[in-house]
């Protein structure tokens, strides 16, 4: 059958081979070489029809023909203009596999016709109604494709203005990639162009444009990605913004969260979030900008690895001369005789640190050259019941998500980092901010104090690595500074020796008095994300972007093991005090536990939803604590994995944790710009 193209024809259907309309006489046949087969879509501008080209062995192609049904000067002649616009734009964009090929436009018997390739596939609308909400996975696939094709749209200085699901298509092909199709070109506005439409005039579709657009016809590349997000958004809830756009204007993207039916990845809630933005200047400004978001490992963060930093072990005091030899033999305790290690006590004023288990404690006993034994009393009491954490405080000076967080030795100060670029240290009893450092330009993503308390050392997505002295709030030093981001610092138990990692896949290992570079070690193929130290200073673990955990002697620089059995990204591991336990934290959204000397893996953890970003482990080594993106904070059994308690107080992603040496303050901080303290109830 042939179709006639008058559109007031009552009778269009014509048998094969006729020339002209048996009902009104229009030819049916139009530059003698398209031939109508039926209308596949119709508008108030005119109809769409499935046709052959009869010169290229009847080969499918589309025609438009602009038969506006619309009365006023005026509004006819933005009509004509909006329907040349759309030829010339798709010759403008070339031959790009994503969008139609203009095959011909011309005029004929008064009407203007465009002639397109053909797409045999179904536009994402259908697509929804009939196999219901899109998946995370699939609304990734679709952005990677959309971007692709919107980067070489805006290339092009064209911004389409009309971004629906309507006007996306997917190939019937079973090709993976390169099956979406972007069409209806007959909004877009050439970039240069005057932007301002007449007044009440209004171009886009109500729900998927931007306030810029539909309120003054002003449009950028970002009104597109305003459009972009709202489709996904569209797609991912079954949810018509059109219809929320009606009742609450444009304060709905504010609350999209709450009309989504499914989990959502933070990763994809923040590009969301940022896509939906109805200040243009807020958005991405540009479809470059989200493809980095989406392929750069380091936008899962936009914060730091999180650092577990270990207790110090304190600098025994000189005893006086005048001590009297009183060697020990042994010890009671609980019933229990343990023999001490033999010393040299010819020696004099020499110390030698033994550990001693007690109870599921370990002591640090120091002896003096004089033969005299010192019990040091436990830093923690191993019967802490960690499920009776509550929170004490919240701290809300920093500006900016909370990247990572230190508290000293001693207990008194906690320091900050933010992406707010500063360091704050505060008095960690009463939660008073005591100073703000800021000389980073830009985030800064990980802080450790020395043990001693009298070194902050900061590293920053700025390349720079800074040492503050903590009293004073003054600068130190800046170690030489890197070409890619310092994810992580942390400083070995004695003060010694400071070790950092970033993204140019490198560990760097410095003299911490002297600022000099002692090793670089290179093992890791993506950004190193996490580091840690055990309590003997003798192994650094390093954790990575991919997806490996490795063992380092940090003295020689040795690499000693090589942990595989994440997924993704890690963001964090931690050492137990007697070093023979790892526990690693990743955006697989596991938290995994390992024997540290055999690099066996003991257990997997999975409550949390989302990615885990932090990890620490309590000063008995008996439990261990964990952010998520999930907003909460899990306390576990680290010896049988079980879930004690969940804390739930922060209102956006948790991204670090810290606890104190007395093991009975947890401190937290968040994206909600938060840090939050933590401490057990009796």
């Amino acid at each position: 059958m042939i179709c006639c193209l008058n559109s007031s024809c009552h009778n269009p259907p014509n048998p094969d081979g006729t020339e002209f309309c048996s009902n009104c006489g229009v030819p049916l046949v139009i530059l003698r070489h398209y031939r109508p087969i039926r209308v596949i879509g119709s508008g108030g501008f005119g109809k769409t029809y499935l046709a052959e080209d009869v010169e290229k062995f009847n080969e499918l192609c589309v025609i438009k023909q602009f038969a506006p049904q619309i009365q006023g000067t005026g509004a006819l002649q933005k009509a004509t203009e909006l329907f040349e616009q759309e030829a010339r734009r798709l010759q403008q964009l070339g031959e790009h596999p994503q969008i139609p090929t203009l095959l011909a436009y011309f005029e004929q018997e008064q009407r203007l016709y465009l002639v397109q390739q053909f797409i045999d596939g179904e536009n994402l609308l259908d697509e929804l109604q009939q196999q219901g909400t899109f998946n995370e996975q699939k609304i990734r696939e679709l952005l990677l494709e959309l971007l692709n094709i919107l980067t070489t749209v805006h290339q092009q200085k064209v911004i389409h203005r009309d971004i629906k699901p309507q006007n996306i298509l997917r190939r019937k092909s079973s090709a993976t990639k390169g099956n979406i199709i972007l069409i209806d070109f007959g909004a877009s506005k050439q970039l240069s162009e005057t932007v301002m439409t007449q007044q009440g005039t209004t171009i886009g579709s109500f729900g998927y444009a931007p306030l810029e657009q539909m309120q003054d016809g002003q449009v950028y590349p970002a009104s597109d990605l305003y459009s972009l997000g709202a489709t996904c958004f569209h797609l991912l809830t079954g949810v018509a913004p059109w219809e929320l756009w009606k009742q609450q204007g444009y304060s709905w993207v504010a609350n999209w969260r709450q009309h989504s039916q499914q989990l959502v990845s933070p990763q994809l809630a923040m590009m969301l979030d940022k896509l939906l933005q109805p200040n243009y200047e807020e958005r991405y400004q540009s479809a470059e900008a989200v493809l980095q978001d989406i392929n750069d490992v380091n936008f899962l963060l936009e914060m730091p690895a999180t650092v577990a930093h270990p207790r110090p072990v304190s600098t025994p005091p000189e005893l006086p001369p005048t001590a009297a030899y009183q060697p020990l033999i042994s010890i009671k305790r609980q019933e229990e005789i343990i023999s001490p290690t033999v010393v040299d006590l010819a020696k004099p004023k020499q110390y030698f640190k033994i550990p001693l288990l007690l109870s599921g404690a370990i002591l640090l006993l120091s002896l003096g050259g004089y033969g005299v034994w010192q019990i040091r009393k436990p830093l923690v009491d191993h019967t802490v019941a960690y499920e009776k954490l509550a929170l004490a405080n919240s701290l809300t000076a920093h500006t900016e998500w909370v990247n990572s967080l230190a508290i000293s030795a001693d207990g008194e100060t906690l320091v900050s980092g933010s992406a707010d670029k500063s360091i704050k240290s505060w008095n960690l009893k009463n939660g008073a901010l005591k100073t703000t450092l800021s000389l980073h330009s830009d985030v800064v993503n990980s802080v450790a104090i020395s043990p001693d308390g009298k070194t902050v050392v900061s590293g920053s997505k700025d390349g720079n690595i800074k040492m503050w002295n903590l009293p004073t709030g003054t600068l130190k030093a800046t170690l030489p500074r890197s070409e890619a981001r310092v994810n992580a610092v942390v400083i070995s138990p004695d003060g010694q020796t400071l070790v950092s990692a970033g993204g140019d896949n490198k560990i760097k290992i410095w003299n911490l008095q002297t600022g000099e570079l002692k090793h670089t070690l290179n093992g890791h193929n993506n950004s190193v994300m996490a580091l840690t130290i055990s309590s003997d200073g003798q192994t650094l673990a390093s954790g990575s972007a991919d997806s490996t955990i490795k063992i380092w002697n940090l003295q020689t620089g040795d690499l000693k093991n090589t942990l595989i059995g994440h997924k993704d990204v890690i963001f964090a591991v931690a050492i137990s005090p007697d070093g023979k336990t790892l526990a690693s934290g990743s955006y697989d959204r596991t938290i995994k536990i390992w024997n540290l000397p055999t690099g066996e893996l003991k257990n997997t953890l999975t409550e949390h939803r989302y990615a885990v970003s932090s990890v620490a482990i309590t000063p008995d080594g008996q439990t261990l604590a964990s952010g998520s993106w999930d907003n909460t904070i899990k306390i576990w059994n680290l010896q049988t994995g079980s879930l004690k308690t969940t804390l739930t107080g922060h209102s956006d992603l948790v991204y670090t944790v810290a606890i104190s040496s007395d093991g009975k303050t947890l401190v937290s901080g968040s994206k909600d710009k938060t840090v939050k303290i933590w401490r057990i109830t009796e």
